[in-house]
């Protein structure tokens, strides 16, 4: 379709390169040639459409979209315009007669193609954002764009060009103070967020609208809580890279935790991770579970040649391959998606896959992670998290794969649980392991994932739905949290640029209260604490601390290409230690926890260092 597309553009373009040559004869005569030019004239017109018409194809013009056109389309035109115009006069200067051509009309030609192809384009674009339609239609709900930015701006022209938007845009409110007068397509600048509800009263709007992740959370957490206290409504449409992909309807929701977190939304680079990945076969662990089956997600749009996606739940693996093979469909890409239901614990199943499909990269997201699960059930923590990741990472290496992403948590540092310590031991297997391989082992280590399988937020919603209470274990407690997409855009990130034995952490700002946390979530569910729902502390659970941290004493902090990822880099036991003690784990882990903690003492020294007393607990005042 899209080439039938480019074949009539390009055909309907012959007619305008023809005018614009000759316009340009005109341009610079002041009439054009007489009997005797006439035939050189048409000759060139001809030359030059055939010579442009061949230029824009293969420099891509034809292909732009009207709808998305934007600077770099633009620069795309004007460098065809400028070369086609280079080779027109060669071609020209080849076929040489009696006339001369003065070159000012190989100037004016230039120009007047560029304004030729330029203003078509824009035209096309004018009329698919609408045409003539007024600023603001009075017969649609009339809103305020929350923010000044390219996101809100994009916002503004999604809803001009979207026929069944129910809105109609009047204004920005801008983050900082804005000069008077300034505008954005056309619409005033009426306020600072910060005035928000006052403005929107003034100007007679209910609705406030905001692009997906583009106002850091504490702006918006405010902004909710004032509008929510005047009557004005605050709706969420789809990010400014959801617009641009085309991907997603212009459909409101409300505000969601998601949106209160606190600090800017983290935006991973993505533009080297197509060139390595394109092409290849990749594997991802536990692909069922909240964030192998994002990894999934991500990795669809870098085109990869098959996609093998690997775990235990049946019923889960087969509903994850319908919507990863519907994803691409819409994309109309090509990835095979490879279904595998498999034990990472079993050692004779994994290798025949690995010799079977030839993975070159792989994403290790599969793990047990509830901490009081695992204390209860300690040889599961050590089976999975430890001797499931040493076979995996022994089998990368002996298969020579490209790069092994591990992915890790927080709890890891200076571990309290069991899980979190199981965590660590792989984090030494896998640096150790990166020092004589030629397999790029990297460990992605960050905090709790909102909305993921078994977070906190689900519970609260769940507890909040019935009525309450909701029940936080300490008002003290404070956790560093991410989206499910933050998550899993930098395990990619990570894998494209890790050298090897990386430990890769992401900056998310500072920690938030649990307590905040079900605050804001009972506010956001339109209730009121204390009337409609009770929060109540019950207590540390076993191996709980009040506080998670990032980086281990000592442990050094390394900048990276993106200034929100951060490299960990710290002393470590050699491998023959940590080798000795994973196969002390092994022949342990059907005994009691005690014996299992003996041997993860001896590895990680800070092991349960941290754990609150026994029994902590305050009651909401």
């Amino acid at each position: 379709m899209l080439t039938q597309r480019s074949d009539f553009r390009a055909a309907v373009a012959g007619p305008f390169f023809v005018v614009a040559f000759v316009t340009a004869v005109w341009l610079r005569y002041g009439e054009l040639p007489g009997p005797a030019g006439e035939a050189r004239l048409w000759t060139l017109s001809a030359v030059a459409a055939a010579v442009k018409c061949a230029v824009f194809w293969w420099a891509g013009v034809f292909r732009i979209r009207a709808r998305h056109l934007g600077f770099e389309d633009l620069s795309k035109i004007a460098t065809a315009a400028t070369l086609s115009s280079v080779l027109f006069a060669a071609a020209a200067f080849c076929l040489q007669t009696d006339v001369p051509v003065a070159r000012g009309v190989w100037l004016l030609d230039w120009g007047t193609t560029l304004l030729t192809v330029g203003a078509a384009a824009s035209a096309r674009r004018w009329v698919a954002e609408g045409g003539r339609r007024p600023l603001h239609d009075r017969s649609k709900t009339p809103v305020l764009i929350a923010g000044s930015g390219p996101a809100a701006e994009t916002l503004l022209r999604a809803i001009r060009r979207d026929p069944g938007s129910r809105y109609s845009a009047v204004g920005f409110l801008s983050e900082r103070k804005e000069p008077r007068g300034v505008t954005i397509g056309g619409l005033p600048i009426a306020g600072r967020i910060q005035a928000a509800c006052q403005t929107a009263k003034r100007l007679g709007v209910d609705e406030i609208v905001l692009p997906s992740g583009d106002l850091p959370g504490n702006l918006v957490g405010d902004l909710v809580r004032d509008a929510k206290a005047a009557g004005v409504k605050v709706t969420v449409l789809p990010s400014f890279q959801q617009l641009l992909s085309g991907e997603v309807a212009l459909k409101p929701r409300d505000v969601q935790i998601e949106d209160l977190l606190g600090r800017d939304p983290v935006k991973l680079e993505t533009g080297k991770i197509e060139h390595w990945l394109e092409g290849k076969t990749l594997l991802v662990t536990g692909s069922s579970g909240s964030i192998g089956s994002e990894v999934c997600r991500q990795l669809i749009p870098f085109n990869p040649a098959r996609l093998i996606v690997v775990d235990q739940n049946e019923s889960a693996q087969f509903f994850l391959e319908r919507e990863l093979n519907g994803l691409i469909a819409a994309r109309g890409g090509d990835t095979q998606v490879v279904p595998k239901i498999a034990d990472i614990r079993d050692g004779v199943r994994m290798s025949a896959m690995f010799r079977e499909e030839k993975p070159e990269v792989l994403f290790h997201a599969a793990a047990y992670k509830h901490v009081p699960l695992m204390e209860s059930n300690p040889g599961e923590a050590v089976k999975v998290n430890v001797l499931g990741s040493k076979l995996l990472a022994d089998l990368a290496h002996q298969n020579g794969l490209e790069s092994f992403v591990m992915v890790s948590t927080d709890k890891a540092v200076n571990p309290t649980s069991l899980m979190g310590a199981t965590k660590r031991v792989a984090e030494l297997y896998v640096q150790n392991l990166a020092e004589k391989s030629s397999t790029r082992f990297v460990t992605v280590r960050f905090g709790n994932v909102l909305g993921s399988n078994g977070s906190v937020v689900p519970i609260f919603k769940q507890q909040i739905a019935a009525g309450g209470p909701v029940t936080v274990t300490h008002p003290d407690m404070v956790r560093y949290f991410m989206t499910i997409p933050e998550a899993a855009q930098l395990i990619v990130q990570a894998g494209q640029q890790g050298k090897g034995g990386d430990v890769f952490v992401l900056d998310m700002g500072e920690p938030v209260r649990i307590v905040d946390l079900a605050r804001d979530l009972i506010r956001l569910s339109g209730l009121v604490e204390g009337r409609d729902v009770e929060i109540q502390f019950s207590g540390t659970r076993p191996g709980e601390k009040l506080y998670e941290e990032l980086y281990l004493d000592g442990e050094e902090r390394v900048p990276t290409s993106h200034p929100k990822i951060l490299a960990a880099g710290s002393d470590k036991p050699p491998m023959a230690v940590v080798k000795a003690a994973i196969d002390d784990l092994a022949d342990r882990s059907e005994l009691p926890l005690a014996h299992i903690e003996e041997v993860i003492a001896g590895l990680v020294p800070t092991f349960r260092e941290h754990t609150l007393p026994e029994g902590t607990l305050r009651r909401a005042a």
